[in-house]
């Protein structure tokens, strides 16, 4: 796995602010890769990155961790339906994608 796509991984979720989320497929947009490329990324980041702000499409939080992300997203206010994030509410949106490659 390339380093300057960990470290664009681990920038783009450092962005995303307390009580918000983005999906792996966000992050590839931004970031111009694969959500697979993104989700193998995370598990090389640094416990300092608030991964649990990286969850599935469908709004279900990340299972590694010992299941500790709905307990951190709840602490962080994020809006939940049920035992998924409601992404209609919590998306974050504050990168531009990147255009695709010729």
């Amino acid at each position: 796995m390339s380093t300057d796509i960990v470290a664009e991984v681990r920038e783009a979720v450092a962005a995303i602010p307390s009580g918000c989320v983005a999906s792996y497929g966000d992050i590839a947009q931004w970031i111009g890769t694969s959500p697979r490329q993104v989700g193998r990324a995370m598990g090389l980041l640094d416990e300092g990155v608030p991964w649990w702000r990286v969850v599935h499409s469908d709004g279900t939080p990340a299972t590694c961790h010992q299941g500790q992300a709905p307990r951190l997203l709840a602490e962080e206010g994020t809006p939940m339906r049920g035992t998924r994030v409601d992404m209609r509410r919590a998306r974050h949106r504050g990168q531009t994608p990147v255009p695709p490659s010729p």
